[in-house]
């Protein structure tokens, strides 16, 4: 904030400048508060309540916290851990629950074999507090999605990609790097591996059609759900079951081609018709088969939460893919893991999404 002439306790930090435009010199300033929770403050700096509800509270060992996730989901938090709740975490979670009027925390027991337990033995469970309806609703960035506790492995919304699907409301990727070339009104989307279609949503709601694939028809309905809560008629978009690779053949047999390309899979997979998918080893593959899809001079957004494929090899992965394809990339933006997901050298950063405009 602006506190000119001069900063009102010397207890701040402080830069002065020379304006632009009125030539005046002007010291902005901000008061340092040292009982203000860190981890509290950086969500403060950038969500808004009002439009946002669902973030992450705590991220592990760079908010003081090693190996303990905490997300606010609405009315809710939701704890995860490897290891049952500590007293101090149960404090800790109190204190949040009233700061944040939250009615009821569950906490989870992260696993690391989470492909071998079932759906159950990894759901969360309440652990103080009120428990929540079958689905209830949050707000992100506006937008209102349908989620659920008793799913197991995710509530429904993979809150990391929130200023990806941001980028889809607001048409903007990046300084001169746009989503659609004008307007997404007309434009085709296609959402691999849609999952409840949080992204197709966000399409939907710029003014693209979107096509929505996924293996599942329980999560496809989850997504038409997730479209009448923000108003938006799933007769006007495409929801397909099937295989993402199946899909793909098809729809290049058809010669359908669309203007923005959204490729977030799981980690591993399995389908009868595809086989089985490791994000380590298969992205070229996908990203091959995405790119036939993809019109002259549209986007490819893809993206992956494998924590052993690192950054560098991931844009390799795709800049092979893109040359064997005999295609080539116009503009790239690279997006990494947001604010609320802070990395660490303990815990560094698994989030790794890129924006690609291809010829």
């Amino acid at each position: 904030r602006s506190c000119t002439p001069a900063c009102a306790s010397p207890a701040a930090a402080a830069i002065t400048l020379r304006h632009p435009a009125t030539n005046t010199t002007v010291t902005f300033c901000a008061q340092v508060d040292w009982n203000v929770d860190p981890a509290a403050a950086l969500r403060r700096s950038f969500i808004e309540p009002s439009e946002t509800d669902a973030y992450r509270v705590i991220h592990g060992a760079a908010d003081g916290w090693p190996e303990w996730y905490v997300d606010r989901l609405g009315s809710f938090l939701l704890s995860q851990a490897e290891a049952p709740l500590t007293r101090p975490q149960q404090a800790a979670l109190a204190g949040w629950m009233t700061a944040l009027d939250a009615r009821g925390v569950y906490h989870k027991r992260r696993s690391r074999h989470v492909r071998e337990s079932a759906p159950d033995d990894v759901a969360p469970r309440l652990a103080f507090g009120e428990a929540a309806p079958a689905e209830f609703v949050v707000r992100e960035n506006g937008l209102r999605f349908g989620l659920r506790l008793d799913e197991g492995y995710s509530v429904g919304l993979f809150l990391d990609q929130r200023d990806n699907r941001r980028r889809l409301l607001t048409g903007h990727i990046a300084s001169g790097f746009p989503v659609f070339p004008a307007s997404a009104q007309g434009c085709e989307v296609l959402n691999l591996f849609a999952y409840t279609c949080a992204f197709s949503v966000a399409a939907a709601r710029a003014g693209a059609r979107v096509t929505s694939i996924d293996v599942s028809r329980k999560y496809l309905a989850w997504g038409q759900r997730n479209f009448l809560l923000n108003q938006i008629d799933p007769a006007a978009h495409d929801f397909i079951y099937g295989d993402v690779f199946d899909w793909l053949r098809r729809l290049r047999k058809r010669g359908r081609q669309f203007d923005l390309v959204i490729v977030d899979p799981p980690t591993f997979s399995t389908t009868k018709t595809g086989g089985r998918f490791r994000a380590e080893a298969d992205w070229p593959r996908l990203a091959q088969a995405a790119l036939a899809a993809l019109k002259p001079g549209g986007r490819l957004f893809a993206s992956t939460n494998a924590a052993r494929l690192t950054p560098a090899r991931f844009l390799d992965q795709l800049a092979t893919a893109i040359e064997e394809a005999r295609r080539q990339s116009l503009t790239r933006h690279y997006a990494p893991q947001p604010p609320d997901f802070p990395a660490c050298r303990s815990e560094p950063a698994h989030f790794k999404s890129v924006w690609i405009q291809i010829d």
